[in-house]
């Protein structure tokens, strides 16, 4: 059986942010993920982190400004001072709290970005990225993600994520698979799966369509963890969706049935 890490983003809503890793302990979590931690200080949270016992296996770089809708900036053509920023701003967060992987966003490019000139500035920031942060011996990830919940996103397909890695040839890039974007996008799990699991570097899960818990929904993940298994898959699982019962207290904790099941 795979081994699950908690997505303190969207976990466990009920608590502050710097709470949710005990939170995630107390359910038996052993790790932790996170999507944006940058408005807790670094140290703060590495000491929520060592008192709840569990390990951070993946975190976010900043994403621009979120406010305004962006989310990301590795495609953006003329914000490469600002990539390079946020990449140097998540080396020393990751250093601090100890992420071994950081997932780099695409961003949404303007409509007017000309397709070519937005893949040489992708390739430019992840070589960038990649470069920078592998003699810490943090690995980058990218991921697909479904232009449902992020419309106008740059990267929404497997495929075009593992062209991206092949262009590159970086030892310290990989694929995040997410099922749930790709089931919206593409479909096909077992096969998409097998296909690209040599370069996959990181996995996540949440129900579809209602991105809840991942018993819910039309996808058998019980198949997929075997198939996990069965591929020999020794990374994490993080567990990125919405609890059913939102901000309930103890609505994360009550629907982690399939957690006990598993």
């Amino acid at each position: 059986m795979p081994r699950f890490a908690a997505n303190l983003s969207t976990l466990y809503p009920e608590h502050a942010l710097v709470h949710r890793a005990a939170a995630a302990a107390r359910d038996g979590f052993a790790a932790v993920e996170v999507q944006s931690p940058y408005a807790v200080e670094a140290t703060e949270f590495r000491r929520a982190l060592d008192a709840a016992r569990v390990q951070l296996v993946l975190m976010n770089a900043p994403q621009g400004n979120h406010d305004a809708g962006e989310r990301g900036l590795a495609a953006l053509p003329g914000r490469e001072k600002e990539f390079e920023a946020s990449i140097a701003q998540a080396l020393d967060y990751a250093r601090t709290v100890g992420a071994p992987r950081l997932h780099v966003m695409a961003g949404r490019p303007p409509a007017d970005c000309a397709p070519d000139e937005c893949l040489r500035v992708y390739l430019r920031n992840l070589a960038y990225a990649c470069d920078t942060l592998r003699p810490h011996g943090v690995t980058v990830t990218i991921e697909p993600i479904n232009t449902r919940d992020m419309p106008g996103y740059y990267l929404t397909r497997q495929q075009q994520g593992a062209d991206v890695i092949a262009a590159l040839h970086k030892p310290n890039l990989g694929l995040q698979l997410d099922f749930y974007h790709l089931q919206i996008m593409e479909g096909d799990l077992a096969r998409h799966l097998e296909r690209f699991f040599p370069l996959v570097a990181h996995v996540q899960i949440a129900g579809v369509p209602d991105r809840h818990e991942p018993d819910s929904g039309e996808v058998h993940y019980p198949y997929l963890f075997a198939l996990l298994d069965r591929l020999g898959y020794a990374g994490w699982v993080g567990c990125e969706y919405r609890p059913a019962r939102g901000t309930a207290p103890g609505g994360t904790s009550a629907g982690l049935g399939w957690l006990r099941r598993a």
